[in-house]
C-alpha cells in the first residue's frame, strides 16, 4: 500500500472508532477503505451466535451496514450517506470464526447510491450477500 493509501485508512479507522456499537460490541476491524469500497472483519464469538449455534442474522446484517458506511462516507467533506434501503440474502452457514465484508459501489448518484456487499467466511465460503441503497445527505 501505498503512503496516501495508509493515510486515508488511517483517516477512516479513526473516523469511525466512534461507531460503538460496530466496533466494539460487534468488534469489527477496517482491513481496507478506498473510495467507494471498504473491507472488513468480524471475528465470530460467543456473543454472535444464535440459539442453534450459527451466527446471529443482526450480526451479519451489522458487519454488511457498517461495511457500506465505511466505503459511502469517505472523508466526509461533502456530507455523509446513510441507508436507505437493504435486502440480505443469506446464502450458506460460516465454516470458520471469521467473517469478511467487502463492499463496493455499483452506482454514484446525485443524491443516492447503491452498494454490493459480499460476506464470506476466511475460508471462501460465501455467507450472504447484501443490496444497500444509500442516502446522500449534504450539509
Amino acid at each position: 500500500m501505498d503512503k496516501s493509501s495508509l493515510d486515508y485508512l488511517e483517516q477512516i479507522k479513526n473516523r469511525f472508532a466512534n461507531d460503538i456499537f460496530a466496533t466494539e460490541c460487534a468488534q469489527i476491524k477496517i482491513l481496507d477503505a478506498k473510495p467507494s469500497y471498504a473491507k472488513c472483519e468480524m471475528k465470530i464469538t460467543r456473543q454472535h451466535k444464535n440459539a442453534v449455534g450459527a451466527v446471529m442474522g443482526g450480526a451479519i446484517f451489522t458487519l454488511a451496514d457498517f461495511c457500506f458506511a465505511v466505503a459511502s462516507n469517505g472523508d466526509g467533506r461533502n456530507g455523509f450517506s446513510v441507508s436507505l434501503s437493504a435486502q440480505i440474502s443469506f446464502i450458506g452457514s460460516a465454516k470458520t470464526d471469521t467473517l469478511i465484508a467487502e463492499s463496493q459501489c455499483i452506482k454514484e448518484g446525485r443524491s443516492t447510491n447503491y452498494y454490493i456487499i459480499n460476506i464470506n467466511d476466511d475460508a471462501g465460503n460465501n455467507v450472504a450477500n447484501i443490496c444497500i441503497n444509500g442516502f446522500k445527505k449534504t450539509k
